[in-house]
């Protein structure tokens, strides 16, 4: 038993204490660089994060710059719509007023006319002016 003491003290223990103690060390060493590696990993998703926030930012501004443009595009495309629609709304009432001159016109004429063929079956003598000057005031409200 002494010998077995003897071996094991002198020859195995010092061995499986070195064997022990350079396991230690590559554990130890192994914990270090994952330790490492982790801070490395956690550098690279922070630059990631980083970049896709960069990403998008710059996405956005190109997004709200498009926006502009075409809102730009648009009020541009609008305003000569209206421009359009407001020369095309002076020359309608611009008509319309032509049409109801005329129109009053022609009823004169009418009146005018059918006035004088009324008196002349009466037998009523007037001359044009005066029958013209008549109709327009009655056409008028004057009279």
């Amino acid at each position: 038993m002494v010998v077995l003491y003897f071996i094991m003290s002198r020859v195995a223990l010092p061995r499986v204490a070195s064997v022990l103690a350079d396991r230690r060390g590559a554990i130890t060493a192994d914990i270090a660089a994952a330790e490492e590696y982790k801070l490395k990993a956690q550098e690279a998703e922070e630059a990631y994060k980083k970049a896709e926030a960069d990403a998008r930012a710059e996405a956005q501004r190109i997004v709200e710059a498009a926006k502009a443009e075409m809102q730009e595009a648009l009020d541009a495309q609008v305003a000569k719509a209206d421009a359009e629609i407001a020369a095309k709304s002076a020359e309608s009432e611009k008509r319309i007023r032509e049409i109801t001159a005329n129109a009053v016109d022609m009823v004169n004429d009418v009146s005018t006319d059918v006035t004088k063929d009324i008196l002349a079956a009466f037998d009523v003598k007037a001359d044009a002016r005066s029958v013209t000057s008549a109709v327009k005031a009655q056409m008028k409200g004057d009279a």
